[in-house]
C-alpha cells in the first residue's frame, strides 16, 4: 500500500533521499522544465538541488511524493503550467488553448518499484492534488515509444499508455512520439 504526500519543507529530506546523489538523472533535481537550457546546464547538480530547495522553502509545492512503508519511492512533478518555462519555448509542447492548466512534467520512480503500475497511481494522486488546489485541467506530455521498450531515462515524462490508463485523453500531437494529453476534472457542487 502506498501513501502520497505533497512535497513540503518537512518532506525535503525524503525528496533528497529518493533523488540520491545524482539528483535523479544527471543532476536534474527536476529543474529541467523550469529553466532555460543554459541556466540548467550552468547549475546542473548542486545548483539545481539548491534551486528546487528554494522553491520548496518558499512554500510552493512542486509535486507529490509516493511512499511505501514510510520510504520515498516515487515522485510526480505537478504545478501550474506557468511554472515550467521550457513548455512555453517548445514548438512541440506549446499551449493548445488559453485554458489554465496544471502540468505533469516528470515521473521518477525508484528502480525497484518500476514496471508495477505505480505511475498510474501517481498520476491519479496528482489529479487529486490538483483538484484540491481548485485546478480543472491537468496536462501531461508523455512519450509514445516507437518500440515496446525504451531506456527509463527517456521516459521521465511518463508513458502515454499510463496516462491513458489514468483517464487522460490525447488533445494534440505535433510529434510522432509526444502527445499532449489532458484530464478534465469535473467538480461536483
Amino acid at each position: 500500500m502506498f501513501d502520497y504526500h505533497p512535497l513540503t519543507k518537512e518532506r525535503w529530506s525524503d525528496f533528497e533521499e529518493l533523488f540520491g546523489e545524482r539528483g535523479a538523472c544527471g543532476g536534474c533535481w527536476c529543474m529541467w522544465w523550469r529553466l532555460r537550457h543554459s541556466e540548467f546546464k550552468k547549475q546542473k547538480g548542486e545548483g539545481n538541488r539548491k534551486a528546487m530547495k528554494a522553491i520548496v522553502d518558499k512554500g510552493d509545492i512542486p509535486g507529490v511524493l509516493a511512499y511505501m512503508e514510510g520510504m520515498p519511492v516515487a515522485w510526480c512533478s505537478v504545478a501550474s503550467r506557468s511554472q515550467f518555462s521550457m513548455l512555453s519555448r517548445s514548438r512541440i509542447l506549446k499551449q493548445i488553448d488559453e485554458k489554465p492548466v496544471w502540468s505533469i512534467v516528470c515521473l521518477f520512480i525508484k528502480k525497484s518499484f518500476r514496471n508495477q503500475g505505480l505511475s498510474i497511481k501517481l498520476l491519479s494522486k496528482a489529479i487529486e492534488y490538483v483538484k484540491q488546489q481548485g485546478g480543472q485541467v491537468v496536462e501531461g506530455y508523455p512519450i509514445e515509444p516507437k518500440k515496446d521498450r525504451m531506456p527509463d531515462v527517456f521516459a521521465s515524462t511518463g508513458l502515454a499508455s499510463a496516462f491513458r490508463q489514468a483517464g487522460f485523453i490525447e488533445c494534440a500531437r505535433r510529434s510522432a512520439t509526444r502527445p499532449i494529453m489532458r484530464y478534465q476534472i469535473i467538480s461536483r457542487r
